[in-house]
Parts: structure tokens; sequence; C-alpha cells
């Protein structure tokens, strides 16, 4: 049996020696691992005599604590090396000014539409949300739009395939069916009318030029009560385009055909640069008790005439030098 006090200085000599965490944990398989040379002499003890066997075991053991508690200390040594380069190799500088992260800010369009809701919110409009996939009753049939009509056709508007039950679905071709919603829940809840709410998000229709896309965004708005009348629409949009575009305007109602509502009409105002009944009783409210008025506008016309852009898709191109603009 080789002398035990020789292979273990010859150990803390390798051990004390070992250059990188690899070579050590190397080392220590080779000392005391199973095949280990100084675990290998416990394997050799039975072959002595009984008086030798207790002093030799004895003394294999104490090389082993010795051998792995050099071991620890190397390790501990050989990892605070380590992080020391480590620090050192990606040091930063904080005394360099920093370079600094762009910052976000809002779509116009967002902006935009945010300004609107708040508007009318101080009117005393309740914003609702509805779903974008509609049925045909509640984006068409409920609104008296006729099957002629063209927002209809294929051309103008986008299908789904017909579900499990055959019922057609589409992409909403406006938020009207925000508003027979809204009525219909009001009505089975009790909780009016009177009734007013305006419906926002986004709408789809079949057409891109330099004033359509086939994503867009807009806003309608709806009045039940008893008295309410054309003057109080008009009221309401003078007021709600003179707080949007702080500044006043000449503004007029012009009588327009919509074979959904009637009577219909057209807002006009002069903008000058520096340089129905029978669908209240669809929902449910009785129109010999109620009236009301409903509005519609695009977010994006709205968003053009107020930064002063000609082409709508601009919005959507998604150019940062375009939308730093309103940052």
């Amino acid at each position: 049996m080789p002398d035990i006090q020789d292979l273990t200085r010859s150990a803390l000599a390798e051990v004390a020696a070992a250059g990188s965490l690899e070579a050590l944990d190397a080392l220590r398989v080779s000392l005391l691992g199973k095949s280990g040379s100084i675990t290998g002499q416990l394997k050799q003890l039975g072959a002595l005599a009984p008086e030798e066997r207790k002093a030799a075991g004895e003394a294999v053991n104490r090389a082993k604590e010795a051998v792995a508690g050099a071991i620890a200390e190397r390790k501990s040594v050989l990892e605070e090396a380590a992080l020391a380069a480590r620090l050192a190799s990606e040091r930063i500088d904080v005394s360099l000014p920093g370079r600094g992260a762009a910052v976000g800010n809002l779509h116009p369009v967002s902006r935009t539409l945010e300004r609107i809701t708040d508007i009318f919110a101080r009117l005393g409009y309740q914003l609702a949300d509805g779903p974008e996939i509609e049925d045909d009753e509640h984006n068409f049939e409920a609104l008296n739009f006729p099957p002629h009509h063209p927002a209809r056709a294929m051309h103008d508007t986008f299908y789904f395939p017909p579900d499990a039950k055959g019922e057609a679905r589409l992409l909403r071709t406006h938020t009207s069916g925000v508003q027979v919603r809204f009525m219909k829940q009001a009505v089975a809840d009790g909780s009016g009318p009177p009734l007013r709410m305006i419906a926002a998000g986004k709408v789809y229709r079949s057409d891109s030029d330099q004033t359509h896309t086939p994503m867009f965004h807009q806003v309608e708005g709806l009045l039940v009560d008893e008295t309410s009348s054309f003057a109080d629409l008009k009221g309401t949009l003078a007021e709600f385009v003179r707080a949007f575009f702080e500044r006043d305007f000449e503004m007029r109602f012009r009588p327009s055909y919509f074979p959904f509502t009637e009577p219909s009409a057209e807002v006009d105002i002069a903008w000058q640069q520096p340089d129905g009944s029978t669908r209240l009783r669809a929902c449910g409210i009785d129109p010999e008790k109620y009236t009301g008025f409903a509005f519609g506008l695009g977010v994006e016309r709205f968003a053009m005439l107020r930064y002063g852009v000609n082409d709508l898709r601009s919005f959507f191109e998604n150019d940062g030098r375009f939308l730093r603009q309103f940052a």
C-alpha cells in the first residue's frame, strides 16, 4: 500500500496548482471519485493485517478530508478570480452620458379618438363597445338596411363563410350595431330610456383610395328621451365641433336621403385653412313616447382636418417620420 502521506502531499500540491475550475473538477474526480487514487486506498484496507487496518483507515480518511478541504478552498479562490475577470471585461463606464431610449407616442388616430370620446363624455354620453364580427341582424336588419342596399354587396363588405347554423357573419361596416345592442340591453335590464351613448371603434369596408381605407374608425352617437328634437341634435354637434377644433364655425344641416333613417341630414361646417322610429320599435322602445337622434362621424376624417393630412392612408403606413410629427 503506497505511503498515504506522500500521496496526500502530492494531491495537495496538484490542487494548489489547478489554474481553472474545469481543471480543479477533473482533479477532484481523479483523487476522490469512485476510481480516484485516494479513494482506492480504502479498497486496499482488506489486504492488511487486522492490527494495521484501523490505523491505515484513519490515515486514509484524514487524507480525504484534507484533500476535499483544499479543493473547496481552491474552488472559492478560482470562482472569485473568474467573477473579477468577468466584471473587468464587462465593465460599464457609468460616467458616460446615457444614450436614451426612444419614447413612444399615441398614434394620431388614437389621439383623435380619445379627444372625441372625452368631449362626448363631458356632454353626458356613455361609451359603449360591441363585437367587430357581427351578424346580419345587428349590422343590417335591425337598422332598416333594405336587401338591395349597396352596403350588403360582396364587393363592399367583408363576409365570412356561413356558420354551422347557416348564419352569415361579417366584419362590421359601422358601429351602429352597438347602438342596437345597447338599446336592447337597456330595455331588458330596465336602465332606460332615457339613453345617451356613443359607440367608437374599428369598422371595415372594401374600399381604398386617398380618402378611404379597408379598416377605419368610426364614432356614432345615440340619444333617446321624450323631448329630443333636431334642434337638440344640431346643438350637440355644434358644441362638439367647437370643442374639438377649439374654434367657432358656420354650420348647417343639409337634408339628405338615407333609406335606413328618417328624417336624415348631413352636417356641413365652413372650414377655412389658415393658409328612426322603426329602429326604436325594433329594440323594444315605444316611438309614440320616446324620440331621439343618432349621428356618426369618421375619426380619420376629423384627424385629417385637425392635423392637415391630405391622404388618409398615411395614418396606417407605419412611417415613423410621419408619426413623429404628432408626438
